[in-house]
């Protein structure tokens, strides 16, 4: 008699050097974010701010930034150290990964409509993924040669 088993294949992360993680991973985030704001765009959000009289509107240009520049920063920055200490590239998806939940707070908290809140949210959620996946693609990188 035999037993069958079933298992499910584990997510394979491939190994990249620095600069393709970076890069990737701000592509993937900036492409996602861009589909969720296009997406709450279209569920009827409304993407404005009022605070203090001033209206302040999160285009295109506000996600893309939002999505690029905070990424590239940390994860060059852990590229960087990963010279020197190949560890702060675990300490970096942990921090990384709290940080970008973490800020969910900041968007709850400012004076959005319902939907603009969600798309932003979901904003934030996407960044984490993302950047833990791209650091072990990068630290896979490293231990791969």
């Amino acid at each position: 008699m035999t037993i069958a088993q079933t298992t499910t294949p584990a997510l394979r992360i491939p190994a990249a050097n620095r600069p393709i993680a970076i890069l990737g991973s701000v592509a993937v985030s900036v492409a996602v974010n861009l589909v969720v704001w296009l997406i709450g765009e279209a569920a009827g959000g409304s993407f404005e701010l009022v605070d203090r009289g001033v209206t302040t509107q999160v285009g295109a240009g506000t996600v893309i930034s939002s999505a690029a520049i905070p990424l590239f920063v940390g994860m060059t920055l852990a590229a960087l150290i990963s010279y020197l200490w190949a560890g702060v590239l675990r300490v970096a998806q942990i921090v990384g990964g709290v940080l970008a939940v973490g800020t969910i707070g900041l968007t709850i908290s400012a004076d959005f409509d319902t939907v603009t809140t969600v798309a932003l949210s979901v904003m934030h959620l996407v960044l984490a993924p993302v950047l833990v996946v791209g650091l072990e693609a990068m630290r896979r990188g490293l231990f791969a040669n």
